[in-house]
Parts: C-alpha cells; sequence; structure tokens
C-alpha cells in the first residue's frame, strides 16, 4: 500500500513533492532585521532534506512587528536582498520549495531572546512602545501596549503588501501570514485582547475584518501562481476566548477569498490558557476545518512520528503534516520517515551513499560523488 504521506500535493502553481512541511521555527539571529550566516546554514539544511515544504521563520513587516530585537524583517530592500542570498542557495542546491511567514508580533513584541529570559525589553535599551488593537497587556509584567488608530491599520495592511513583494523579489515560493500565537493578527480576532469599539472589534465579522484585509492586500500584489496561505490559533484555551467555531468562520471567510492553505495551531494569546498537551493535540481542531472546508488543511503540534504523521493525513484530518522542533531535532525526519513507510523523499547526491533505501530521487542539480 502506497504512502499517503508522501503522495504529491499542488497549490496554485507550486507543485509539492510529499506532505511534509518544516513549520516556522524563531532563530533570534538576525541583525537589525537582516539574516545572514546563521540563517544561511538553518535553511540549509532543511532545503535539502525532501520535504514538501520549509517555511522560513516569522518576519516581521515593520521594525515594531519583531518579537525580539534580532528578529529578521522584510521592510526594506537590504533585508530582502539578505534573504535572497538564502533562497538562491536554496534554490541552487536544494530539493524543497521555500516559503516564508509574514508578521507583526503587536503587544508581544519588543522581547529579549527566549534564552535571556523572554521578557520585556524597555525602550531606553533598544525596545520600543508596543501597539495592538486596543491597550490591554499581554501579562502583568508588561506596560500596556498602544491601540493602534485606523490610520495605523491602513498603514498596516500597506507593510504586509510591501512586505509580500520582497518576498516575491527574494525568490520565496509561498507566503503564510502569522495569525497564530497571541500575534497581532490573533489578537486582532481574540475578543480576550481587542476591546474596540470600531468596525475592527465587537462583533465576529469585525473582529476577523483585519485578517481579511491583510490577506486581500497580500494577495493582489503576491504572483498569481505563488500560494499565501495563513497560520492560525484555533482556539485561545481560555473560557469566552476565540475558539474553534470562530476558526471555522474565519477559514470558510479564507477560502471565499481563495486562500491556499490552513495552517491550524493554536494557544498563545494568554497566560490564562489550559493546553491539554500531548501528541498531536491539535490535530482535531485540523480536522474539524478540513470537514467544514474545501481547503487545504496542516496540522502542527507534537506529531514526531512517521506512522502518526501517516494515519494523520490517511484518515482525513489534515492534508498535510508540520513539524517544528521535531525538525529541530532531526533534520533528516522526512528520510527516515520515507523508509519506515517504504516511500522516497529527494536527497542530494553528496550523500546518496548513505541512504540505500531510496531510489531515483536525487536532485538533480548536485553533482554526483566521487
Amino acid at each position: 500500500m502506497s504512502s499517503e504521506l508522501f503522495q504529491p500535493i499542488r497549490m496554485r502553481g507550486l507543485e509539492l513533492t510529499n506532505r511534509v512541511v518544516v513549520a516556522p521555527m524563531c532563530q533570534y539571529s538576525a541583525s537589525e532585521g537582516i539574516v545572514g550566516d546563521w540563517h544561511l546554514m538553518h535553511v540549509g539544511q532543511f532545503v535539502v532534506g525532501g520535504h514538501g515544504l520549509f517555511i522560513a521563520e516569522a518576519t516581521a513587516v515593520e521594525p515594531r512587528g519583531r518579537i525580539s530585537l534580532n528578529c529578521p524583517g522584510l521592510w526594506n530592500d537590504e533585508q530582502m536582498a539578505a534573504w535572497k542570498r538564502v533562497v538562491d542557495f536554496a534554490k541552487t542546491w536544494g530539493n524543497t520549495p521555500v516559503g516564508i511567514q509574514l508578521g507583526h508580533a503587536g503587544r508581544k513584541g519588543s522581547s529579549s531572546k527566549p534564552w535571556d529570559g523572554g521578557g520585556q525589553v524597555a525602550e531606553g535599551d533598544g525596545g520600543w512602545q508596543t501597539v495592538a488593537p486596543s491597550g490591554v497587556a499581554f501579562d502583568a509584567s508588561r506596560p500596556a501596549p498602544q491601540a493602534l488608530t485606523i490610520d495605523d491599520i491602513e498603514q498596516l495592511k500597506r507593510d504586509f503588501a510591501a512586505a509580500a513583494k520582497r518576498a516575491d523579489q527574494a525568490g520565496f515560493d509561498a507566503v503564510e501570514l502569522h495569525s497564530a500565537h497571541g500575534y497581532l493578527l490573533h489578537q486582532f480576532l481574540s475578543p480576550i485582547s481587542n476591546r474596540r469599539d470600531d468596525v475592527y472589534g465587537g462583533s465576529l465579522e469585525n473582529r476577523m475584518r483585519l485578517v481579511l484585509e491583510v490577506f486581500d492586500a497580500v494577495r493582489a500584489v503576491f504572483p498569481d501562481d505563488k500560494p499565501v496561505g495563513v497560520r492560525i490559533s484555533a482556539t485561545d484555551w481560555v473560557e469566552s476566548g476565540w475558539d474553534l467555531q470562530d476558526s471555522i468562520e474565519l477559514a470558510s471567510a479564507l477560502e471565499a477569498r481563495n486562500c491556499d492553505y490552513i495552517h491550524v495551531s493554536s494557544g498563545g494569546l494568554s497566560p490564562d490558557q489550559q493546553i491539554p498537551l500531548g501528541p498531536g493535540y491539535q490535530v482535531d481542531l485540523c480536522a474539524a476545518i478540513t470537514e467544514e472546508t474545501e481547503m487545504t488543511t496542516i496540522a502542527v503540534g507534537l506529531i514526531n512520528d512517521a506512522l502518526q504523521a501517516e494515519t494523520i493525513v490517511r484518515s482525513g484530518q489534515s492534508d498535510m503534516v508540520a513539524l517544528a522542533r521535531g525538525m529541530l531535532v532531526d533534520p533528516h525526519w522526512t528520510w527516515r520517515a520515507a523508509e519506515a513507510l517504504r516511500s522516497e523523499a529527494a536527497y542530494p547526491r553528496q550523500y546518496e551513499r548513505a541512504l540505500p533505501a531510496f531510489k531515483t530521487m536525487a536532485h538533480p542539480k548536485a553533482p554526483p560523488p566521487k
């Protein structure tokens, strides 16, 4: 019986050889929003791994949109050129399409790196005044953010569109909009963080408005043959917060706008969240959206075993699966999954002596070993 995980899938003009996605993983290793050698290495190790799609980490559309001082950006051409160096390397030597996640941290921005504690960085220490839908802080340790005005929101949409144009210039194959994990677009969706009384707050329709308008702005400028998807938190895991039914409504609205995929995560908006962590703990959330829409879905969250991933796709709970931490531990996860499922995944000719289980999917641009 052939593996469903290793069946190809197409989104617009992008053909993926399998259903394995390397999910975005923040590296906190850019300078002034500019990626360098660390990202060349980090991305490089994944793009030779035979995955269906690699999505680069959350990349800010304006300076205040960074999670930390060391997060990448795409608000200027110098940042674009730095990303282009990485993408050009990936396209020369890699076998995996490369997408990028565009986002804005909102009230969770101006943070230190996780290994430095992750706390708020004061404006006098290089941080900045954070922004949000409303002046509601994430927790007691952080100052209140500044509520965005209507003019600010209009500029934000222009910032996302400009970053999407630069993503195309850099050579990225896809764009994913980050509307999850408590960052700015998610902050607009959730009634916990959105206390506005204008057209961007109150009703579900109003709270979804910005995500849909940002999607429209990006879709209008990104090439028609390249996919645009959205990552969401399907629930806040907090009573009276954003929930699965809201997410189904959002997914349906995105589908009506010809969104290419929805990447289903959860949580991150409130310190009061109660997350039932365990293997595949978010898969049922994705399955509910898969059931209600025709849009391509990606399940993510403690999916680490090849048979687990195969079952998720084969049973129709999602169209693809994404791994993040599991890939950091094992960038060659897809090769091992292919072997376990008696399938094939692309590999560089330089490595073929170590991969006797694979057959004829060597990357054609890589010369054979001597």
